[in-house]
């Protein structure tokens, strides 16, 4: 791989470039005109003021103000914000942001303990025991110190769910949080080998190409890489990746800043290992920056096909530089852009961070997560791929083969039982009765041969709901029947087999899963869906392999 010149790039969420150290320059006079004002505090104003304090409230609202990713980081913060993508640690496992004075639950990071009682992205917490974390009280600092804690130690949170009328309470065992990077490899079928990525860490690169070449020799001729809920994290991991997958001499992303150490370029070096294997991309409104830069990669090359819903659309690069008192800021200073030109980052007002954050809520009034003819690409943002097909910028990766949010058997029972944690609290259960038989088993299929029929599962399921408050109501059962099902034994696998096993039972009845396995079967090329409303050409399909 060949950058020009060279790009390394850390991001929660995002792709940030490392810096290392300031360099003194003259003050300015508006600089000069602050440092005047703080020097009268000081010696002039009424009352004591701690000047350090004052400056400690200002710093989040200066840099918030210039884009969404520009960030402040509190001394006390900045170890725990970053350490996920570096190593373990022990606490929840959750990723949060806090936006209008609430804690909201970004990521539940697979494996971890937040994910095995139940807890979702998109939960806010409200409460962790007895301290109080809305309000005033929403701060990292104080959420950090209450999240985190010692091995074996258990944590109530509190939690308002969009689906549940009233707050819901979890209790968490705190235990080591892991960073593996790659969640889930396996074989779909004879041919197909299925990679997920949850993050883009250290080590991603690595395991990743560790889990193809495992594959590869499983007898894996194609493959389908899972981004889905990824939010992004080092950039150069992102760009070996998808040098695996392309011929020499190919763009796999571009920066341009202000100052010319943030202009660069990144081209495959060489011919990837993996260049001539089919390859699908999964996506969805929770896939950002990296996970974008590896889609439009593959997208804009046409390489291969992009498979799931439109990404988060984040195409801003952040340097992060380590002050002298150990806090850091998140400065903004390039965008990226895909091979074909484009910048898929969003529209955004400066300052107006809840107004960002709001715009997957707005993606889904007006139905995008079900219907592709709602989503509303710029037109004045065309661009064309190597082989001349049609692209936008502006607003994420769109797929090529759009996907709607799957709500077969949601009904209210299920949300009820799924709110209430009983689905997860109940496979445990089974998990626990049954373990000296389940755990001979080597393998999912060999599992779900071990364990009780169907009828006999979601019975003792409908019972032991009833039993905890949730009574039975035959009709929305039967509808949530395959779903709830599904669930129990991707749980029980979990618990017996570890968290790949859960994915692969998960992806079983995953309808994103089930069009890039048929894409692949059938040989179809890149192509993209364009939204209703635009004039551009419209796509072609043909049976050659991408």
């Amino acid at each position: 791989m060949l950058l020009i010149p060279l790009v390394f790039a850390l991001g929660i969420g995002g792709g940030v470039w490392i810096g290392k150290y300031f360099f003194t320059r003259t003050l300015s006079p508006s600089e000069q005109k602050l440092h005047n004002i703080l020097a009268m505090i000081e010696e002039e104003y009424v009352d004591e003021v701690n000047v350090d304090s004052l400056l400690e409230t200002l710093y989040p609202d200066l840099l918030g103000r210039l884009d969404p990713h520009s960030a402040y980081i509190p001394a006390s913060d900045l170890q725990e914000v970053t350490e996920d993508l570096e190593g373990s640690f022990s606490g929840v496992g959750v990723s949060f942001q806090i936006m209008n004075d609430t804690v909201n639950i970004i990521e539940v990071i697979s494996g971890g303990p937040a994910e095995k009682v139940g807890l979702i992205p998109g939960d806010k917490i409200l409460r962790a025991d007895t301290v109080s974390l809305v309000g005033a009280n929403a701060t990292n600092e104080r959420v950090f110190k209450n999240l985190r804690g010692r091995k074996g130690t258990t944590v109530e949170l509190e939690i308002v769910r969009s689906t549940s009328k009233s707050p819901l309470t979890f209790d968490v065992v705190r235990g080591d949080v892991p960073v593996n990077t790659v969640d889930s490899h396996y074989m779909v079928n004879d041919t197909t080998g299925y990679v997920k990525v949850s993050k883009f860490a250290r080590t991603t690169y690595n395991e990743f190409h560790n889990a193809l070449v495992s594959l590869k020799m499983e007898g894996a001729k194609e493959y389908i890489v899972d981004l889905r809920g990824n939010s992004g994290g080092y950039m150069d991991q992102a760009i070996l990746m998808a040098e695996e997958f392309l011929p020499a001499g190919r763009m796999i992303v571009y920066t341009q800043g202000k100052m010319p150490q943030y202009q660069s370029v990144a081209i495959s070096e060489d011919t990837g290992h993996f260049a001539d294997s089919p390859v699908v991309v999964l996506t969805d409104e929770f896939s950002a920056s990296a996970s974008e830069i590896f889609a439009g990669a593959i997208q804009d090359n046409d390489r291969g096909l992009v498979v799931g819903r439109r990404t988060f659309g984040k195409g801003l690069v952040q340097n992060q530089t380590v002050l002298p008192d150990s806090s850091g800021i998140r400065l903004t200073i390039a965008r990226y852009f895909t091979p074909s030109g484009r910048s898929i980052q969003k529209e955004y007002k400066s300052g107006s961070l809840a107004e960002y954050e709001a715009e997957l809520s707005r993606r889904y009034a007006r139905g995008e997560f079900y219907n592709v003819d709602s989503i509303k690409q710029d037109r004045s943002k065309m661009f064309t791929t190597t082989n001349g097909r049609t692209v936008f910028g502006g607003g994420g990766i769109m797929p090529d083969y759009f996907v709607p949010e799957d709500t077969l058997g949601v009904t209210s029972y299920y949300i009820q039982v799924y709110n209430s944690g009983l689905i997860q609290k109940y496979a445990y259960k089974v998990a626990g009765n049954y373990r000296e038989v389940l755990k001979k088993a080597k393998n999912v299929a060999q599992l779900k041969k071990s364990l009780p029929r169907d009828n006999t599962l979601l019975d003792g399921f409908v019972e032991y709901a009833a039993a905890n408050g949730v009574p039975a109501r035959w009709y929305y059962i039967n509808k949530s029947r395959p779903l709830i099902l599904n669930q129990l034994k991707a749980i029980i696998a979990r618990d017996i087999l570890g968290y790949s096993a859960f994915i692969e039972i998960l992806n079983e009845s995953d309808p994103v899963m089930a069009r890039a396995v048929k894409a692949l079967a059938e040989g179809e090329s890149p192509t993209v869906i364009l939204p209703a409303d635009t004039t551009a050409t419209a796509k072609k399909e043909t049976k050659r392999k991408p």
